[in-house]
């Protein structure tokens, strides 16, 4: 599983990279701030919803373990992801 620093995705978001951040905290999580742009699918709903399979995805949590879990997921099911670990309690940037 490829994985990537918290500060390393900020980084591309500075820059207004075109990436495409997977959140997959509860949506009360969200609720205390999230990435922008990130878009949020609980970890039990990532199956149901997730159907673009040519983006690339950086998934994050709050602290890296459930981003792990839907990274290997999304993995087995042929998505490109990477994992970004030490999840949001590691992000310095913005948040909305």
């Amino acid at each position: 599983m490829k994985a990537i620093a918290a500060q390393e995705v900020e980084q591309l978001v500075k820059k207004q990279e075109q990436i495409h951040i997977l959140d997959v905290r509860e949506v009360e999580e969200v609720k205390t701030g999230k990435i922008p742009n990130a878009l949020n699918i609980p970890l039990p709903l990532l199956e149901f919803r997730m159907h673009d399979k040519a983006k690339n995805y950086i998934v994050v949590c709050r602290s890296g373990g459930r981003s792990g879990m839907a990274a290997r997921f999304l993995e087995q099911q042929g998505y490109s992801v990477t994992n970004m670990t030490c999840g949001i309690m590691e992000w310095k940037g913005e948040t909305v």
